[in-house]
């Protein structure tokens, strides 16, 4: 018979899982030790919220929910803005914790509180593993973390339970369901016969796109239909960002709003492909024009009513998309070429400084990094930037926090997508971050150094919170709690066991961003930017 932490174990790992992150406590010992024993390799990190972040980025590469471990109390509290992320980012996360037994919960409180309740508004389930179901469980979980719109799910196992022998069969075998697409209605045949009328069709596509791996779908009615694709931030890469047809990423950036919402309502068809508007600001609210035609595909219902389509469908975008399109012959789109003159309106308004500056630093390391490079970035106004600016050839190849857009997500992204890609030659990583954002999680260069990954971090050196001073200012309040000191980010990557330097030109950054592909461990590149770098960028 299995322990109770060995089900849980060998449930994850039959649903693919091989890594697991976090910060052992005694409460979960028993569990380590099972995950071990089942395959799953369990990674040390520096901090529980920076462990949910490389189990992110493992799952951006493996497809597999990722995994968290906490222990009990300031472990699983560490872990809250991970697991808040997963949420609003749609995260398919597996937190694991460990807790007191019942008993002694009666009179025992230190550390002790009631992690389920800390966690229930910030995942889309939360079980306490109890005897004689903890399998039943454990299905449960991976089914809630997967379907749907994935996210976290929370399993508590108490410390006693953990090592007890359980009387369950072998894992059940796995639920699978076919893509289900709409079914014939009068609703489809009215979009259907929208399609067939469009010759500005434009998508808009999501989030719901990556987590139901649909972006060849999206690719091949774009094409059939020759309509523009707008991507969220996330959904970068979903159609490769040097093509006519693509109009890259949108969300955050005004300046870029003023472009793409004007063409969004010249279009007379909308198609929404898994479009999620929690990556949006507030500009993206009811962007279509009255008796616009839209048609959704969406994951799960439109409850935010942020946006409102007349015709909308639940389920599988894929197969909500080759739905809509079967068998209607193509017809000529955009006759009057608006959707390239966008596009080169949108190159212009985010092309480099002449001379030195974060469009610089974006624009060479595109050039010099070889095309499939995977790149995470954190937040601040160096992210709005640099999504407008960076293309991508490739889906999950612009890894950052989008919905929640949290602070220190980008080093440990870059570390969990690297540790997952065993491939005998993988992609390179880089980071490209603030140094606000690195100052956050310099411990984790430590992490990245003992796991040996070759990873490329770019700090731009501004010696403020960037985005934060600029509201600050534009709202006319005082500078308060925005600057500070610089760090010597090349002093402390040498200390830690890395390479660093600090450059300010585009010359001196190729030259380092080329010394650091040949290295076998971390490089940290300080791009000096000044103060005020992203005035009217954004």
């Amino acid at each position: 018979m299995a322990t109770a932490a060995g089900i849980i174990a060998a449930r994850l790992a039959a649903a693919g899982c091989r890594l697991a992150f976090g910060i052992p406590g005694g409460e979960v010992l028993t569990l380590l030790d099972a995950l071990d024993a089942a395959g799953i390799r369990f990674v040390l990190a520096k901090h529980e919220n920076a462990a949910g972040f490389m189990a992110e980025g493992a799952w951006h590469h493996t497809g597999a929910p990722g995994i968290l471990v906490a222990t009990l109390g300031p472990g699983i509290a560490n872990a809250v803005n991970v697991i808040a992320n997963a949420h609003q980012d749609r995260v398919p996360l597996i937190v694991l914790s460990g807790c007191v037994d019942a008993a002694e919960r009666a009179t025992y409180t230190h550390q002790v509180f009631d992690h389920q309740a800390l966690l229930r508004p910030i995942v889309k389930a939360s079980f306490m593993a109890v005897d004689g179901a903890v399998g039943t469980l454990a299905d449960k979980a991976l089914a809630a973390a997967m379907e749907g719109q994935p996210g976290p799910v929370h399993i508590d196992l108490p410390v006693g339970l953990a090592g007890m022998e359980q009387a369950e069969a072998a894992p059940a075998t796995a639920m699978r369901r076919a893509p289900a697409g709409p079914a014939p209605s009068a609703e489809l045949d009215e979009a259907r016969d929208w399609l067939s009328q469009a010759r500005r069709p434009l998508v808009i596509a999501g989030v719901d796109v990556l987590t139901q791996r649909a972006e060849a779908a999206v690719e091949s009615f774009a094409r059939t239909r020759g309509a523009p694709v707008i991507t969220t931030y996330k959904a970068k890469g979903v159609i490769e960002e040097d093509d006519p047809l693509c109009l890259g990423g949108a969300g955050l950036s005004p300046r870029a709003d003023a472009i793409l919402l004007p063409l969004v309502r010249q279009a007379d068809l909308v198609v929404l492909a898994g479009y999620d508007p929690i990556e949006m600001r507030t500009g993206w609210r009811e962007p279509f024009a009255p008796g616009q035609r839209v048609v959704e595909f969406s994951a799960v219902p439109n409850t935010h009513h942020m946006h409102r389509a007349p015709i909308g469908f639940i389920g599988d975008v894929a197969a909500g998309l080759e739905a809509l399109g079967r068998d209607l012959p193509a017809q000529p789109a955009w006759a009057d070429g608006a959707p390239a003159r966008a596009r080169a309106a949108l190159r212009q308004a985010f092309a480099p400084e002449p001379e030195w500056g974060p469009g610089v630093v974006f624009a060479t390391a595109r050039r010099v990094l070889p095309r499939e490079t995977v790149v995470a970035t954190d937040s601040g106004a160096h992210r709005i930037l640099l999504s407008q600016m960076w293309d991508c050839y490739a889906p999950r190849t612009l890894l950052q926090s989008t919905a929640l857009c949290t602070m220190g997500c980008a080093l440990p992204l870059a570390a969990g997508s690297a540790l997952a890609d065993d491939r005998p030659d993988p992609a390179p990583r880089a980071v490209i971050v603030g140094d606000g954002c690195l100052e956050m999680v310099l411990g984790e260069l430590a992490t990245v150094r003992d796991l040996g990954l070759p990873i490329i971090v770019m700090v731009l050196v501004d010696e403020s919170l960037a985005l934060i001073e600029l509201k600050q200012r534009a709202s006319g309040f005082a500078n308060l709690g925005v600057d500070f000191p610089g760090t010597d980010f090349a002093a402390v990557a040498t200390a830690m066991g890395g390479h660093g330097v600090r450059v300010d030109s585009a010359e001196a950054l190729e030259e380092a961003l080329r010394g650091a592909m040949t290295r076998r461990h971390f490089t940290v590149i300080a791009c000096a930017i000044g103060r005020k770098a992203y005035d009217g960028k954004i």
